[in-house]
């Protein structure tokens, strides 16, 4: 069961989130640039720097600020909870959060959370004999690789039927958004059954581009993408802004607004049996 929590964000919490945050993305521009010098503690020359670059910088930001905040949601409400990253080679932001939580480190242990561990993580992202820049089969708690854009929204779907506990929040790319499968995956709400399915959340990543040019719906205006999506039957939930602090109280508000509008759902579906097909919550971010 969902607790319901209204109290606001703390400053502190929010400032640690911030410095996790940061961290992360440290975590992610070394896998993509570096092969030398994890920590810096020498001046960066070519040397210290990959042949070959794979994997994108511009959806991994997003990735880790929504990966620091669902970890607060999860505490705070006590969630079962996935996370599915749809945008293809966000595979750093994934791999940088399960290891500064320490998973990564447990499952290969001589990926050491140290400077040495931290030269191999770096060394080994999209390097031969290394890992993809995907967010692959190997890399802890994905069920959705992401190489071949247009699949996360099935997968979360089919991850949350007949598990009725369970939220999956996915994280839609807006280039990927455009592809065949993805724009009918929005469909599927119309099938979730709030008695015995669980929730999908879907995160609408809004940066406004796709690996080489603008997206479309970045270049929809505002009214019309929320018309979009509550035809699609949603109840879209814009967080929008550029200064990291006030997006994290942005975010931080609007997911526990998000949670609570799950819980109501379910609950009315569970004790009092409403039959009315639900509006689900959705985040453009």
């Amino acid at each position: 069961m969902l607790r319901k929590r209204t109290n606001s964000i703390r400053p502190n919490l929010l400032k640690k989130m911030d410095a996790y945050w940061r961290a992360a993305n440290y975590l992610s521009v070394g896998q993509i640039y570096l092969y030398d010098n994890p920590l810096l503690k020498t001046p960066l020359t070519r040397a210290h720097i990959k042949p070959r670059l794979l994997g994108h910088w511009g959806t991994t930001p997003g990735l880790n600020f929504i990966y620091v905040h669902l970890n607060r949601i999860i505490k705070a409400h006590d969630l079962n909870m996935i996370y599915i990253t749809g945008p293809g080679h966000g595979g750093p932001g994934l791999v940088a959060n399960a290891y500064l939580e320490g998973t990564y480190s447990e499952v290969y242990p001589d990926v050491s959370q140290d400077e040495q561990g931290m030269q191999g993580l770096f060394k080994q992202f999209s390097f031969p004999g290394g890992i993809p820049s995907h967010v692959a089969p190997e890399t802890p708690g994905s069920i959705h690789e992401g190489g071949e854009l247009g699949y996360s929204l099935s997968h979360a779907y089919g991850a949350v039927f007949d598990n009725p506990d369970l939220i999956a929040a996915c994280v839609v790319g807006d280039g990927e958004a455009e592809t065949g499968p993805l724009a009918t995956s929005w469909h599927s709400n119309k099938f979730l059954n709030p008695v015995t399915d669980g929730v999908v959340l879907p995160i609408l990543h809004l940066n406004g581009y796709k690996i080489a040019n603008p997206t479309v719906l970045a270049r929809i205006s505002h009214s019309e993408l929320e018309q979009l999506f509550r035809g699609y039957g949603y109840a879209p939930y814009f967080v929008e802004g550029h200064d990291p602090r006030t997006m994290h109280r942005l975010m931080a508000t609007t997911l526990d607004t998000v949670v609570n509008e799950i819980q109501r759902i379910k609950t009315g579906a569970r004790r009092n049996g409403t039959t009315q097909r639900p509006r689900w919550p959705m985040i453009v971010l």
